[in-house]
């Protein structure tokens, strides 16, 4: 398929920027997810990547060609809408007939990669329904079918599941994954939802007010964020971070003022034998594992996953431990310390 290469993009509207020097590659047939909270440049950055939005400055090459300034059609992409974008009045087979027919393929060629695309998204017994006969889920494939008839050299994908249910989003989330090591296509996934991007991506990229905060696997973020921002978006729940002078007995760098701990790195000790003492103030169950919501006596409240069996109560005074592995230190501007 296709490496990507992004170096020193800069986008503005008018006197707001929106990306600040972004530089990034993709390498081929890598599932590339940007993640980050609304407003974060995730879904500007995949934009101008296609060519819908214009880039101010910096460069865009996909397969050792310059597209910066390129047309979306001749970038050789195919983009994937939250929004289906069906035509209600086509069938299935017409929907994806549709841009092969406006970019005059042949009939024969036109047949060939319907049929193979309903053959991988398992929409062959639907190719004559129209949009409203089918479930989201059944729409979602057909715009997916829609892009795949392209023969693109790199998909993007903008929030394509946020329509969905719960369930029908973890069943697609498995159908992607599936589709990528089929294809073997270079990938990008644009998500607000960390466990979409902890769950699907090879890389995430992190994106904080239009910069990149952080690149790398889903685990190198998960056990090694470069900053407070990192640490508390990636994870459910997040990261527990607090001042360090809440905890005692623990060896901080001279210049850490905020430490971390994941939930499920918390020890649950005897009250006065770990590093904070806690009140358990609320319990959750959720079957394999339960939540415990503790009160330290400040405003930081803390969460700690154990087990599913667990008898602990509310109300319960414990103390927890932090083995130093598992302890993150962060200074006061929320930057990691090695």
């Amino acid at each position: 398929m296709a490496t990507i290469q992004i170096k020193g993009l800069n986008k503005f509207y008018g006197a707001t920027q929106a990306l600040f020097d972004v530089s990034l590659d993709i390498e081929d047939g890598e599932f590339c997810v940007f993640v980050g909270p609304s407003g974060c440049g995730k879904s500007t950055l995949l934009r101008t990547l296609a060519g819908l939005e214009a880039a101010d400055s910096g460069s865009i090459t996909i397969d050792g060609s310059d597209v910066t300034h390129a047309e979306p059609a001749d970038r050789k992409i195919s983009m994937v809408f939250q929004s289906y974008a069906l035509y209600p009045h086509m069938s299935v087979r017409d929907n994806m007939d549709f841009g092969m027919k406006v970019n005059r393929f042949d009939e024969a060629t036109r047949k060939e990669r319907i049929a193979e695309a309903a053959r991988i998204l398992q929409l062959e017994d639907y190719l004559d329904r129209k949009p409203g006969q089918l479930s989201g889920g059944q729409r979602q494939r057909v715009a997916i079918g829609r892009a795949i008839v392209k023969n693109p050299k790199v998909f993007l994908f903008d929030e394509p599941l946020s329509n969905l249910d719960a369930k029908l989003r973890v069943q697609m989330r498995v159908e992607l994954e599936g589709l990528h090591r089929q294809l073997g296509a270079t990938m990008i996934y644009v998500t607000h939802d960390q466990v979409e991007a902890m769950t699907m991506a090879d890389k995430i990229v992190v994106l904080n007010g239009g910069r990149i905060e952080q690149v790398g696997s889903p685990m190198e973020l998960y056990h090694a964020p470069v900053s407070r921002f990192v640490a508390e978006f990636i994870g459910s729940p997040a990261m527990n971070v607090f001042e360090g002078r809440v905890t005692s007995g623990l060896t901080l760098k001279p210049s850490a003022q905020l430490v971390g701990c994941r939930p499920e790195h918390f020890e649950l000790l005897a009250k006065g034998d770990g590093h904070i003492d806690a009140t358990v103030r609320v319990k959750e169950r959720l079957g394999a594992e339960t939540l415990l919501y503790l009160d330290t006596g400040r405003a930081q409240e803390l969460v700690a996953r154990v087990d599913g069996d667990n008898e602990i109560e509310v109300g319960a005074e414990v103390g927890l431990g932090i083995p130093p592995a598992r302890l993150h230190q962060f200074d006061a501007e929320g930057h990691a310390l090695r």
